[in-house]
């Protein structure tokens, strides 16, 4: 042991695990590993990275220590696993099944994406698991058919806690639940002064989800490679700050792969 004084600093040879900076340097060191085997980094996002071989593409997600791999040659994956190999210790879970709330059904017609668990999680936390009660049935649309939401109907929630806890889960549930975009785009607008109306709203939403929980992305095989889209929009729908919002969707041949709704 060496004499130190109140004052010195230890200098890390490398990031700790749990540390601020340990995910950045993770990062940093599986980015220059993996470009390093002639991948390119996506420009829209910087989590995705390619590589082209004369057999096919072989696509790489990277999330903090989570890492799927895709190709249509199994020999390229394979092939990839075993150079990263070479730098990290990896475990290989086979064929993707779960990822980050995301449950991945292989069909022989396609592939299907839903949050069946992470429903049931956001159920449990409005406090409306059980189905039979007769004040919290389960609807057949996630909001009421020409209603305007504002900002000040209503008295004010004594503690917006669970209010923002659920329009934040709600918001990540739309990543495969492109049918409650729309409202949950609503009520996200309501996060800083969120009152009761708005919260009942969010209850709404999640009774409708109650009764449609494995609903889902399909994305079949052999479909085409058309690429079409389609949009719309109010005409200042927003009561508060009379401006429009717009919607819009993509489909590459019959799959849906993105949309999305902004005022």
């Amino acid at each position: 042991m060496t004499n130190s004084s109140p004052h010195d600093v230890c200098k890390l040879k490398r990031s700790l695990y749990g540390l601020k900076q340990a995910p950045r340097a993770w990062f940093e060191k599986f980015h220059s590993t993996i470009l390093s085997f002639s991948f390119t980094q996506s420009q829209y996002d910087s989590s995705l990275f390619f590589h082209t071989f004369a057999l096919g593409i072989v696509l790489l997600l990277v999330y903090v220590d989570d890492i799927i791999i895709t190709s249509i040659d199994c020999g390229l994956i394979t092939k990839l696993q075993q150079l990263l190999h070479t730098t990290f210790h990896l475990k290989d879970l086979g064929q993707l099944t779960y990822f980050l709330g995301l449950e991945v059904h292989h069909w022989v017609s396609g592939i299907f994406l839903n949050q069946h668990k992470y429903i049931q999680d956001i159920i449990t936390l409005a406090g409306l698991e059980d189905t039979s009660s007769i004040d919290t049935p389960s609807v057949d649309t996630p909001m009421e058919i020409n209603v305007n939401y504002k900002k000040d109907e209503g008295d004010l929630l004594d503690d917006p806690t669970l209010y923002r806890c659920l329009v934040e889960s709600l918001i990540y549930l739309t990543t495969t639940r492109p049918d409650i975009s729309y409202v949950v785009h609503q009520v996200n607008q309501f996060m800083t002064s969120p009152r009761h109306f708005h919260l009942a709203v969010v209850r709404r939403i999640i009774r409708y989800l109650r009764g449609l929980p494995t609903r889902g992305l399909f994305f079949p095989t052999g479909s085409s490679l058309q690429l079409v889209a389609y949009s719309d929009a109010d005409w200042v729908g927003c009561p508060d700050t009379r401006r429009s919002t717009t919607g819009w969707c993509m489909f590459l041949g019959d799959a849906l792969i993105s949309w999305r709704c902004k005022k």
